[in-house]
């Protein structure tokens, strides 16, 4: 198009001119009136083009600059449906969806003829596989407790969980069924930092109940945090864990507002807030600024809620300010439940695109730093963690599991169970499927009933492919998985077992000043207890 010549720019605009009048000029019949207002109409749009000074396309192109403005438009559904690959993670596969859509509807699941897989490629992973293989355990089995002694109510978890996403991100539809799911299935749903919905009551599914820096749900009208309205909530048997929320992985140390014309009646009642008012996430918490304000915070926690697990969840940044938690542990002798680690690979609603594509460390590496941080200071079997990170499938959550993890959280895989096809309109209120909209005209599309039970499908079925991969390395439960049952391709010649990869500590090594991993040993003399910045020299 950019390369036409002067008059094929404005040959268009000519040509509909001269036939709208020889539209009107013809004999006035139904026809040649309909296709003189069609070249009338856009002649009209071609003379305000050029007449515009806000597009400089269609101001040089009349009406043929529209036809750019038309196919960018429609550019991600084409490339989406007809273009990208079966492994472009964009981001997620059509392979890693169509894998989701086929658990959650019950249907095969399996691949004829072959992998479509390169197994000689770099960064190529698997499973080792035993001679001797195991039985298939019982899925239903792969549970874990978490709370550690200082909890008086521990909760026998899932390996497989919904992470956290808040109502206002998800319509109401889709909290119903995503907790009905999780009902069904009996794994926990968390809430995501908006707080329990009425939605998220309806069906009484297990919830983990997010507590972000807006507090709310138990909050003050300034704001600050409000220990009776917390109570309040989380004595409710629904509420299974408590989750203190430090940073999420899109969009590490980065608040939220939500503009005034969004925070509706139920927006604003479940948050405790203003209705019409904008609702302001700050980037930090106001009940704390140290780690051991922030222990004594979780302990506050723990004894409101009568001795529910309470933990906390970060996307890991300075590795440094992690120890400084693990220290004021130390140094208070409070032990939070559980550690949540959310990958820089992590979604949301909205972000800043240098905070979804640059800040943050990736879910692996900050989970084996969070895993190594406490078993080096000899606090990891008292503390469960927990991984969220683009975990679609059974390998990715053996990976998780043999890297560190205790359990995983998915949010986008549990999105397309109930129905999320990847349109990556989040943001807009115009989700095409009524999962993350406010829109009850497209809200209703969203059949709870129906999208409940492929949740559960979904769980169900995931569950039962972990078993057959664990069986296959002859392991009976998720915890037996330990790094030298994974392997990566690293060139065209080697293989090395996670085990051989992966740095680890050996229990309580950083107490006992053992140099024999310097980074770690480095970032922890930088840690303080009272701070979480590291000190001036």
């Amino acid at each position: 198009m950019h390369n036409l010549s002067l008059a094929g720019r404005y040959a268009p605009l000519a040509g509909c001119v001269i036939l709208t009048g020889a539209a009107f000029g013809l004999v006035l019949q139904p026809a040649s009136l309909t296709l003189a207002a069609a070249f009338g109409l856009l002649s009209l749009l071609g003379i305000y083009d050029m007449l515009q000074e806000k597009h400089a396309i269609t101001r040089n192109y009349p009406i043929i600059g529209h036809v750019r403005f038309l196919i960018e438009a429609v550019r991600p559904e084409l490339r989406q449906y007809l273009l990208e690959t079966e492994f472009e993670k964009l981001p997620f596969s059509r392979t890693q969806r169509s894998l989701v859509y086929a658990r959650a509807k019950n249907e095969p699941d399996q691949r004829p003829f072959g992998t479509l897989v390169d197994g000689y490629s770099d960064g190529h992973e698997f499973i080792g596989h035993s001679i001797r293989p195991k039985p298939v355990a019982d899925p239903s089995g792969f549970r874990i407790s978490i709370g550690n002694d200082q909890c008086v109510m521990p909760y026998s978890g899932s390996i497989l969980n919904i992470s956290a996403m808040s109502f206002g991100a998800l319509s109401g539809n889709a909290i119903m069924a995503l907790n009905k799911g999780a009902k069904i299935g009996g794994f926990a749903h968390d809430t995501g930092e908006g707080s329990i919905s009425p939605y998220h009551r309806r069906y009484g599914g297990n919830l983990i109940w997010q507590i972000a820096s807006g507090y709310f749900g138990c909050r003050n009208e300034d704001g600050s945090f409000s220990p009776e309205r917390f109570s309040e909530q989380a004595s409710d048997d629904q509420v299974k864990m408590i989750e203190i929320k430090l940073s999420q992985g899109a969009k590490p140390g980065h608040g939220g507002i939500l503009p005034g014309h969004k925070v509706s009646a139920e927006i604003a009642q479940t948050r405790g807030i203003p209705v019409g008012q904008e609702c302001i996430s700050p980037a930090a918490h106001s009940s704390f600024r140290t780690p051991v304000e922030m222990m004594l915070f979780v302990a506050k926690l723990r004894s409101l809620s009568g001795g529910k697990p309470v933990g906390f969840k970060l996307a890991v940044g300075h590795p440094w300010e992690f120890m400084a938690i693990v220290k004021a542990m130390i140094e208070t002798g409070i032990v939070p439940d559980f550690v949540v680690v959310d990958g820089a690979e992590g979604g949301t609603g909205a972000a800043p695109l240098e905070f979804t594509d640059h800040v943050g460390v990736p879910m692996r590496e900050a989970l084996l730093l969070v895993h190594n941080t406490l078993v080096g200071a000899g606090l990891r079997d008292r503390i469960k963690i927990g991984v969220s990170g683009k975990i679609i499938s059974a390998f990715d959550i053996a990976c998780a599991l043999g890297i560190g993890a205790d359990w995983v959280n998915s949010a986008r895989g549990f999105m397309f169970a109930v129905g999320c096809i990847q349109a990556q309109s989040c943001h807009t209120n115009k989700c095409p499927t009524g999962v993350a909209t406010q829109d009850p005209l497209r809200q209703r599309a969203l059949v709870v009933p129906d999208k409940a039970q492929r949740v559960a499908n979904f769980h169900s079925n995931t569950m039962h492919a972990l078993a057959e991969l664990l069986a296959s390395a002859g392991l009976n439960h998720p915890s037996d998985l330990k790094p030298h049952h994974l392997a990566r391709r690293i060139s065209s010649s080697e293989i090395k077992l996670f085990s051989q990869l992966l740095p680890y500590l050996e229990p309580g090594e950083l107490l006992s000043k053992r140099n024999d991993h310097p980074f770690y040993a480095n970032s922890w003399a930088l840690a303080r207890p009272d701070r979480f910045s590291v000190p001036a020299p």
